[in-house]
């Protein structure tokens, strides 16, 4: 996922002198991250609300249908949980820069 690359990237550069990044790059990085962790949320519903729905739906279809649809949604949303924990690790983390650039300021 770019914004989590990008945000690595920051956290790899130096906190302060000439090779630290502006506080105007982490503010806007941290801008695309949080979009990025909202799509990824309304991502984690829309699944959610997909398994809610063949669950219901398992007695108008084929068993073998729902199973594979099951199984398949259940693989993306473990998929979307660990990315969405990994990028708030990163966001927690670039917050915390934010603060010291901020203060440094």
């Amino acid at each position: 996922m770019p914004q989590r690359d990008e945000i690595a990237d920051l956290l790899r550069m130096p906190e302060d002198g000439a090779g630290a990044p502006s506080l105007d790059r982490i503010d806007s990085t941290l801008t695309d991250g949080y979009a990025a962790k909202l799509e990824l949320e309304a991502e984690r519903s829309r699944l959610e609300r997909r398994l809610g729905e063949v669950a219901r739906e398992a007695g108008e279809v084929s068993e073998r249908s729902v199973a594979t649809e099951l199984s398949a949604l259940s693989v993306r949303l473990d998929a979307v949980d660990a990315e969405l924990a990994r990028l708030r690790s990163l966001l927690r983390n670039l917050q915390a820069r934010r603060r010291l650039a901020r203060s440094a300021a």
